[in-house]
């Protein structure tokens, strides 16, 4: 049973698991074995206990991490509008959209978790889920999530956006001041 659920986490296409997906993956009944078997696993570096209650792959994903410390919640703001190139101004904290809002320091790594209204934060419309668990927003989602949790923002490059999705997505967000925020950047 031990040398299969190792090879099964390591060929997983997820890097980060919490104990309740190993228990399922292992078909494991009681957490007592499954947590020694862990606790070996992450002794002889096959696994890492990056955080009380998840394990993770050598190498593991930092943002695939960020998604399943809060569920749900999804890659959002500053994160995203940096690798879409929307802003230029470097920032190195991942940022997410989740149902609290916190601030957590791994390997280095600023995970900084923002609070949105359920409404929003359920609404999919926007949002990409990739099979190894991460959900990330789209550029155009980024933004209006950008300018609904911070009431502004500085934009630098807006010419890939699409506006028209853009205009659909306003919906998500309930709010009249979103509307005009909205009329007055675009």
């Amino acid at each position: 049973m031990e040398e299969r659920l190792i090879y099964k986490l390591l060929q997983s296409k997820q890097t980060v698991f919490s104990i309740a997906e190993i228990a399922l993956i292992g078909d494991f009944k009681e957490t007592k074995n499954l947590k020694s078997q862990l606790n070996y696993y992450a002794k002889n570096n096959l696994l890492q206990n990056i955080r009380k209650g998840f394990y993770a792959k050598p190498n593991y994903s930092i943002e695939e991490f960020a998604c399943k410390l809060y569920t749900p919640s999804y890659l959002s703001l500053d994160y995203v509008l940096q690798k879409e190139g929307i802003v230029f101004q470097y920032n190195n904290e991942i940022t997410t959209v989740s149902y609290l809002s916190r601030n957590i320091t791994l390997d280095g790594f600023n995970l900084k978790y923002r609070k949105t209204k359920q409404s929003v934060l359920l609404d999919t419309f926007g949002i990409i889920r990739k099979d190894n668990g991460i959900n990330i927003a789209t550029a155009e989602r980024a933004v209006l999530d950008s300018l609904y949790l911070n009431k502004s923002g500085h934009f630098d490059n807006t010419k890939n956006l699409d506006l028209d999705m853009m205009k659909k997505m306003l919906v998500i967000y309930q709010s009249k001041t979103m509307y005009k925020l909205f009329n007055e950047r675009f």
